[in-house]
């Protein structure tokens, strides 16, 4: 197949969430390379005078020769995502592509994880793109379609010390499924992606601090920590550039019967998620009830219960 030359995205207007740091970063700077104008929305400040990560990307598109806006709201809150809606149509006159993006961390055993911090982590990934995507559906309607990319996770499969984390990107698997049915009979196509970026991601305390303390102990842990995912080491360097790579051919006239799926992305590997399926089930005449259901009941793992429900523990014989 011969490589496309010509930018894949030009006359686009793109808006990422989260834009100005880590994957967000790379996806803002990829978008422009592609020709598509991009609103770079992302809450962190600069400190002492110094511009905000969103405008210092905007800085990077404009002396490649690319238009970008940066948006400094918080898009958790209803009027700062209808904010960095408007500024795609009021800088750009429209908006083509949405890539949902930001959110924070709130690391802690769920024993020790504190109210304010379900709040804020649930709050930056998944109220945070259900109201960028409310307020950006009508723009791309009226923009004859579009796409929508969500950043979900890993760690939505499970992930230690993560359980706000890890609810609120599995809560985004649902919202990607629920918009790409609702929305696909307007031409907008809305997919997810689980990246592992696992250098330089999202900077500060995170990457500095936590990340390899917990990177140690997952490598201790083995599957008792991640389970069964790509094939991609967890200790192999994944930057996120690669990941921006599938987000952005996501949004591309290539992938346009792609529609409410998930996707692994981490380093060399890419990957299609398969969709949930009932595994086992019976059925009985006059339904279940506590006692018929206890004539299933396993004495051991070899009972007739364990027999049609129960599959193999993949956890069992782990690291």
């Amino acid at each position: 197949m011969t490589a496309q030359t010509s930018p894949r995205l030009a006359g686009q207007v793109a808006i990422v969430t989260g834009g100005g740091q880590g994957i967000g970063r790379c996806n803002s700077l990829l978008l422009a390379q592609q020709g598509a104008k991009v609103v770079v929305a992302d809450f962190s400040r600069g400190s002492g005078g110094a511009p905000s990560s969103a405008e210092a990307v905007v800085a990077e598109i404009r002396a490649a020769g690319g238009e970008a806006v940066a948006v400094l709201d918080d898009i958790s809150r209803a009027e700062g995502a209808r904010n960095v809606a408007q500024a795609a149509t009021e800088a750009f006159g429209g908006l083509h592509i949405l890539i949902n993006n930001a959110g924070t961390r709130g690391a802690n055993p769920v024993d020790q994880l504190t109210e304010a911090q379900w709040d804020s982590v649930l709050d930056s990934h998944l109220k945070g793109s259900f109201l960028m995507t409310k307020y950006c559906v009508p723009l791309l309607r009226k923009a004859g379609g579009g796409s929508i990319v969500n950043t979900g996770s890993e760690a939505g499969l499970g992930m230690i010390f993560n359980s706000a984390y890890a609810s609120a990107k599995e809560g985004l698997v649902g919202l990607t499924r629920s918009i790409a049915r609702e929305q696909g009979r307007f031409g907008i196509r809305c997919n997810l992606v689980r990246p592992r970026a696992n250098v330089g991601t999202g900077g500060g305390e995170w990457s500095r601090d936590v990340f390899p303390k917990w990177n140690a102990l997952n490598q201790a842990l083995g599957r008792y920590a991640v389970g069964e995912r790509g094939k991609s080491p967890m200790n192999k360097p994944t930057l996120p550039d690669q990941v921006a790579t599938l987000v952005v051919w996501l949004c591309s006239t290539a992938a346009a019967n792609i529609n409410g799926r998930s996707f692994f992305v981490g380093g060399e590997e890419v990957g299609l998620w398969s969709e949930p399926e009932l595994v086992r089930s019976m059925t009985r005449p006059g339904s279940w009830t506590l006692d018929t259901l206890d004539e299933y009941a396993p004495a051991s793992m070899t009972g007739q219960l364990a027999n049609h429900f129960l599959v193999e523990d993949p956890l069992k014989n782990g690291d």
